[in-house]
């Protein structure tokens, strides 16, 4: 089986699917009707961080490379992929708080300037 190649799958559909969640909002204002699936997903994203969660595809690609006979390894995807290059110390409570908070801040600006385009159109 082609586990790595799964793994690596999942790998570049979380990665994308944390740029759809923090930067989403701004295809609102060429297609509107992406806010219906951006929204819970920026939603997810807000409450999986500011939980300290793990979304679901971490644990799924640590499976799929252990069955490819690499090592998984600890943590979430943040704190794997993105905190060693960013964050070397790894990655803290606050700093998932902040993250959180950096998603909530950057779609509510968005969506705030995309409504007010809309209404000043009308």
């Amino acid at each position: 089986m082609p586990y790595r190649a799964l793994a690596d799958l999942v790998l570049i559909l979380h990665f994308a699917f944390i740029l759809f969640v923090t930067l989403g909002g701004l295809l609102l204002f060429r297609w509107p009707r992406v806010a219906y699936l951006h929204l819970p997903a920026a939603l997810w994203g807000m409450l999986i961080e500011l939980a300290g969660g793990i979304c679901p595809l971490t644990p799924l690609e640590q499976r799929l490379r252990r069955l490819a006979g690499e090592p998984g390894y600890r943590g979430d995807f943040l704190d794997h992929y993105l905190t060693a290059a960013i964050y070397p110390i790894g990655l803290t409570r606050g700093i998932q708080i902040a993250l959180g908070a950096l998603v909530l801040l950057v779609n509510v600006t968005v969506y705030w300037l995309w409504w007010r385009k809309r209404r000043s159109a009308v």
